[in-house]
C-alpha cells in the first residue's frame, strides 16, 4: 500500500469512528446504525459515506440477549423485563443497534449535561423534549438572574444500563441508568463558591428517558424526562419526572 492510499485508510477508518458517534444529527441517514459505508475509487479516494440499512435481525437480537447475559464494558441490561422489551422494540425497528444506541446515549448525557452548566440554549434544544427543555431553560434563567456561574464535567461514565422499555403504536421509549463520575461546583455573583468543589470528583447518578417516534422521517432520539437514580440526591440537573 502507498503512503498516500495508507493516509485515505486512516482517514476512512477516523470518519467510521466519528459517524458511529453521532447524535442529534438532523439528515436523512439514521446516525443508529452501527457501520458506516464507505464507497472508494480506484485511487482509495473516498466518493460517498453512507449507512447499510441495518444489521440481520438475528444479529441484533442476539447483541440484546448477550448484554443482557454478560455486561459489555460499561453497558449493560438490568432485567428480563428490560430485555425483552429491547428485542420487541428491535423487532420492529430493523435500524436498532443497542450497543450503538447506548453509546449514543452516554455522549447524550455528555452533551446535555455540559451544555447545562454552561447555559448552550442550543445544544439542549436539539437533544431535549420541548417539555424536558423547558425546565432546563428555566433553571438556567434562574441562574444567570442571580449572576451563578456553573462549571461541571463528566469525568467518565462508569456503567449505562437499561432499566425498562415501553412501546406503543410505533413510538419507542427507553430509560437508561447513568453512573458517572463528575467535577462540578457553582459560584455566586462573587466568584465565591457556593455549591460543589473544582477539584473534587463526585458520583452522579441519574435516570433518563429517551424517546423516539419509529412513524417519523426525524431519526433522532430526544430525552423526555431526567430524574435522580432513587439512591441518590444527585442535583447537577434539573429533575423533569
Amino acid at each position: 500500500m502507498t503512503a498516500e492510499l495508507m493516509i485515505y485508510a486512516l482517514i476512512a477508518a477516523a470518519l467510521i469512528f466519528w459517524l458511529r458517534s453521532i447524535l442529534g444529527t438532523r439528515s436523512d441517514d439514521d446516525p443508529y446504525v452501527s457501520v458506516a459505508k464507505l464507497e472508494l475509487n480506484n485511487e482509495g479516494k473516498i466518493i460517498t459515506i453512507g449507512f447499510p440499512e441495518g444489521e440481520g435481525s438475528d444479529d441484533r437480537l442476539m447483541a440484546i440477549e448477550q448484554l443482557y447475559e454478560e455486561e459489555k464494558g460499561n453497558m449493560a441490561i438490568e432485567s428480563p423485563q428490560a430485555r425483552d422489551g429491547l428485542i420487541e422494540i428491535a423487532s420492529v425497528d430493523t435500524r436498532f443497534n443497542i450497543q450503538t444506541f447506548l453509546q449514543a446515549t452516554q455522549d447524550a448525557f455528555v452533551y446535555v449535561v455540559e451544555s447545562f452548566a454552561e447555559g448552550d440554549r442550543e445544544t439542549l434544544a436539539d437533544l431535549l423534549s420541548p417539555q424536558v427543555y423547558e425546565a432546563f431553560d428555566k433553571a438556567i434563567s434562574v441562574r444567570e438572574e442571580a449572576g451563578e456561574t456553573m462549571q461541571a464535567e463528566i469525568q467518565s461514565i462508569q456503567k449505562s444500563s437499561v432499566v425498562e422499555t415501553r412501546l406503543e403504536e410505533r413510538r419507542v421509549f427507553i430509560t437508561v441508568r447513568f453512573l458517572a463520575e463528575e467535577m462540578t461546583h457553582v459560584t455566586d455573583i462573587d466568584g465565591n463558591i457556593i455549591h460543589g468543589h473544582p477539584d473534587k470528583i463526585t458520583q452522579m447518578r441519574d435516570v433518563w428517558t429517551f424517546f423516539r417516534d419509529l412513524k417519523s422521517s426525524d431519526p433522532r432520539w430526544v430525552v423526555v424526562e431526567t430524574r435522580e437514580d432513587e439512591t441518590d440526591d444527585n442535583i447537577t440537573i434539573p429533575n423533569t419526572h
